[in-house]
């Protein structure tokens, strides 16, 4: 009976199955609201071997036209390197699909933004990416400027913590400013981060916005002067009027601010005006504007002598009214450079001493105060005689004195100290001539054989 079981063979099947060992997914493709503050610093730290926490995180996807993901960071300080013509133009790593492509492609982020640290995942661009295909690829431009538009983003979310948003503005003012002269689309917005310090606002910065709402109903413009130093502009002859008038003049003491207010015309319809230029208007009423066509007709011999003794190192000498306490000034040509800008111009290390700079270097003018004593005595001693002497000396040593106020650099410094020298000499009554005294000290004796054998 046992021969009538079935009989069964034993077959051996084999099964792969496939188990996954890596089952962390990469933190940008989760939602950010099941992820901690925690992981992003963790993140951010692995990302960018820095050993501090990131100042500010934003974490976003894209979808539509095309589909992206994005982690961006603010780091707390600025690296000493930042603006380093041979390091990597940025800190975005760039990923498609999760596959990772490169760590320095120039497109994805304006230099402006380059200590922004962060990744992107496309899912639309090509895996076999090359530079040529990157530099015109449409996807690309879209990224970047949707990159740009959530990095102002998380800009603003600083801005709301007053003690954040000051560490961010030492570090990185340099980057806003750099972003408003390069960056036209986006201006306007990184107008809003600008803070400096002004004549009404001594102890923090103030903003633009705060300006304005500071304003007298009857100022027109928004003021700055710039200059080398806070201290520089604090005590400009420039100021004394508008002090007088009530109005607020914002200080301008980095650098890179000429070149950001060239192109930042104006805030909120309100145009950014420089106190150091000519053709600066006030809001003088009918009363004060006819007075001072009276002084300017008054002084017009005297305007005509002090160019005659100056000639060329002047355009043009004229009466002005933006100054109340200094009897003089130098104004410089709307257009061109200000006293400040040639100073930047002139420590450049590869400057042109010709060419553009020539054409650029600021049109001087020479602007006198009608109602100042010295121009007073001035216009009494022309009447008298204009050829004397003293007249000549105490137009240049005027004009070189100007100079220095208003923040330019002397041509000959020594021919300045030779004639503050005479003025001492005048002030202690010594003869212009008068030697220099003899020494009294013993002279050396002469050291001889028989002195050293003495010595001996």
């Amino acid at each position: 009976k046992k021969d009538d079981a079935p009989k069964t063979k034993k077959v051996k099947e084999m099964e792969n199955v496939d188990e996954e060992l890596n089952q962390t997914k990469p933190i940008w493709t989760r939602n950010p609201d099941t992820i901690q503050q925690d992981e992003y610093n963790a993140f951010y730290k692995s990302l960018t071997n820095d050993w501090e926490d990131p100042l500010a995180v934003k974490h976003f996807s894209v979808e539509g036209q095309l589909e992206f993901r994005s982690i961006l960071f603010t780091p707390r300080r600025a690296p000493f390197d930042m603006f380093e013509g041979k390091k990597k133009r940025n800190n975005i790593k760039l990923y498609v699909r999760r596959v990772f492509i490169m760590d320095d492609c120039e497109e994805l982020i304006p230099e402006w933004l380059n200590f922004v640290k962060g990744i992107v995942d496309s899912e639309d661009l090509p895996l076999n990416l090359s530079r040529e295909v990157l530099q015109q690829n449409k996807i690309l431009k879209v990224i970047r400027k949707n990159l740009v538009k959530k990095c102002i983003d998380m800009f603003v979310e600083i801005a709301e913590d007053k003690d954040n948003f000051a560490k961010f503005y030492e570090a990185f003012s340099k980057n806003i400013k750099l972003g408003i002269h390069e960056d036209a689309q986006n201006r306007a917005k990184l107008a809003e981060f600008l803070r400096y310090h002004s004549t009404k606002s001594t102890d923090e910065p103030t903003s633009l916005k705060d300006y304005v709402t500071r304003m007298p109903e009857k100022q027109k413009f928004i003021y700055y002067i710039t200059g080398e130093s806070r201290q520089a502009v604090e005590s400009s002859p420039f100021l004394e009027v508008l002090k007088r008038k009530n109005y607020e003049v914002l200080f301008l003491v980095d650098p890179i601010d000429e070149y950001a207010v060239q192109q930042l015309k104006d805030y909120e319809g309100k145009e950014l005006k420089s106190v150091t230029k000519e053709g600066l208007e006030l809001e003088d009423d009918d009363e004060e504007k006819k007075k001072f066509e009276e002084q300017k007709k008054e002084l017009e011999p005297l305007c005509a002598t002090v160019k005659e003794v100056l000639g060329d190192k002047v355009e043009k000498v004229v009466v002005t009214d933006m100054i109340s306490e200094s009897p003089c000034v130098i104004l410089t040509g709307q257009f061109g450079w200000s006293a400040n800008m040639e100073r930047i111009m002139r420590s450049q290390a590869l400057r042109d001493s010709g060419g553009m700079s020539s054409y650029m270097a600021s049109k001087r003018t020479l602007g006198l105060q009608p109602t100042h004593p010295i121009i007073r005595e001035l216009k009494a001693k022309v009447a008298a005689d204009k050829n004397d002497k003293t007249v000549r000396d105490l137009v240049n040593l005027m004009y070189e004195a100007s100079l220095l106020a208003s923040g330019f650099s002397l041509d000959d410094p020594s021919l300045f100290s030779s004639r503050i020298y005479r003025m001492i000499k005048l002030g202690l009554s010594l003869d212009d001539d008068a030697a220099p005294a003899e020494s009294d000290a013993p002279a050396l004796e002469e050291v001889t054989e028989s002195n050293m054998e003495e010595i001996d």
